[in-house]
């Protein structure tokens, strides 16, 4: 909050700093020449008056009649000397040598009373009052005494004149930086004004605008680049957090549009049972079955939803080795049993997926929980079993890649993912699912781990799942820091592989 008598802004403040401060420097610099030159000055009378004797006639006088005897002319003694004497017993004479003024230099009547070492220069007032006198005291025969003196007219005059001169230059300074200091200051501070204006259209619900200003070598610069930075993240987290409320809505509503559809089916066939008592024994042992069937649907649909949260929410997984070889046999076992008449092999991964030509499974370890990644394999082989023909043939390859866009990991035009590429060359373990079946447009493989997306089922699919499968997969290997990813094409079969990074 502003207070009186404090500037009210940055610009103010500086303008009035540098006014302060030249100007100080200025009439420090005036004070100190001026102190140097009133020494020097004074130097030079000094000089004048310790080189300089009176005549030696003078004291002969006033031994002989105790008088000072004027001489006729004024020339006797240079320039604007004057000289005062003590006769022998210490009194201070009436007349004296020099010509000038009636006004001298302040002088005890008694020489006991004079301050003066001999040949001491030394600065005395004007017996007027009016300016100040150099004098310099000097003994004679007889304990007389001469006080040789100079007035510091001069001195004073060039003294007084500079000091003029040195308060005119100051308040010229002072203006002069008050002026052209302004505008130099606004002119450094427009790319602080920037940021300035920059942050008011922020305030004022614009995130677009970014500061123009960003070279790391100004301070403002560096500003610049930390609030771009900042503003950046910002509205990274501000699309995120659409984006995340976008995904929630759909997400509700796909799940109550779900969990309707059973619903609906178990609420009519109960009606239909309620209604007609004496339904025939096919009938109602047909509509049980279907009232199971979507008691069932409902019950997948809800475990779905909840692993579905579990993932979003939990802690990482446990990492713990993991023998991926031994979980794809385990996960095409427990699918043959589902789909006995399904086609499954299990084979080595390899380059180019030909013939294993009697390559030998080697074991694959991995770091993550053992649970999980079964539940991933496990999707894999169940949305092949259902969205392929019986004719189709399912392969599941186990074995370990340096990630590219042959091998898998990084991303390509045909191979869809929802999770970010691996680093190219990374050492991955790869579980591969892949099928003979028909393959998907580039439509529905854009689609496939969307949450409740179901692509068309095969001829053998009397349930057709929930369309969590692949998202829950997704999830998955999102949480173990790896990758699932697909590569399909019209009629070119599906690939779908986990990827999981070597810790």
């Amino acid at each position: 909050m502003w207070r009186p008598g404090r500037p009210r802004s940055l610009r103010t403040r500086l303008v009035l700093i540098a006014t302060v401060l030249a100007t100080s420097a200025v009439l420090l610099c005036q004070a100190a020449g001026l102190s140097v030159l009133r020494s020097w000055l004074t130097g030079q009378v000094d000089e004048r008056l310790t080189g300089f004797r009176p005549p030696p006639h003078v004291y002969q006088d006033i031994a002989d009649d105790g008088r000072l005897r004027l001489p006729k002319s004024d020339d006797v003694l240079p320039s604007d000397y004057r000289v005062f004497f003590y006769d022998s017993d210490g009194r201070l004479m009436q007349d004296s040598l020099g010509r000038g003024s009636d006004s001298g230099p302040r002088l005890p009547s008694d020489s006991a009373a004079l301050s003066l070492t001999n040949g001491e220069p030394a600065t005395m007032q004007a017996s007027d009052g009016n300016g100040s006198w150099r004098v310099v005291a000097g003994s004679g025969p007889d304990n007389m005494r001469a006080v040789v003196a100079l007035p510091l007219d001069t001195v004073d005059g060039a003294t007084t004149k500079l000091l003029w001169f040195s308060v005119l230059l100051g308040v010229i300074v002072a203006v002069g930086v008050v002026l052209l200091g302004n505008a130099a200051v606004r002119l450094g501070l427009r790319p602080l004004s920037r940021v300035e204006r920059t942050a008011q259209h922020i305030t004022g619900g614009e995130l677009e605008p970014r500061v123009p200003d960003t070279d790391p070598a100004t301070e403002v610069g560096r500003l610049g680049h930390a609030l771009n930075t900042m503003l950046d993240r910002l509205h990274t987290a501000l699309h995120r957090t659409e984006a995340s409320e976008r995904q929630l809505r759909r997400f509700m509503a796909d799940a109550g549009h779900e969990l309707r559809t059973p619903l609906t089916a178990i609420q009519g066939f109960a009606e239909l049972l309620h209604d007609d008592p004496h339904m025939p024994e096919h009938r109602r042992a047909e509509a049980h079955a279907l009232i199971a069937s979507n008691a069932d649907r409902m019950s997948r649909l809800v475990d779905d939803l909840f692993l579905l949260a579990k993932l979003g929410h939990a802690p990482g997984p446990h990492h713990e080795p993991v023998d991926l070889l031994s979980l794809a046999a385990d996960s095409i076992t427990s699918t043959a049993v589902r789909h006995p008449e399904r086609t499954i092999t299990l084979e080595p991964l390899r380059a180019g997926h030909a013939d294993a030509g009697g390559q030998e499974l080697d074991v694959i370890e991995a770091l993550g929980d053992t649970d999980q990644l079964a539940q991933v394999v496990t999707n894999l082989l169940t949305n092949a079993c259902t969205h392929t023909p019986c004719t189709a043939r399912i392969h599941v390859r186990v074995g370990t890649v340096h990630t590219s866009a042959a091998a898998g990991g990084v991303d390509r035009p045909d191979r869809t993912s929802p999770t970010p590429a691996l680093p190219p060359g990374t050492i991955a373990s790869v579980i591969e699912v892949s099928d003979t079946g028909p393959g998907l447009t580039p439509d529905d493989a854009r689609h496939v781990f969307d949450r409740f997306y179901r692509a068309k089922p095969g001829d053998d699919a009397t349930n057709p799942g929930t369309g969590l499968g692949l998202a829950i997969a997704s999830a998955i290997a999102e949480a173990h820091q790896g990758r699932v990813e697909l590569d399909t094409g019209p009629a070119a079969g599906c690939t779908f592989r986990l990827l999981l990074p070597a810790h």
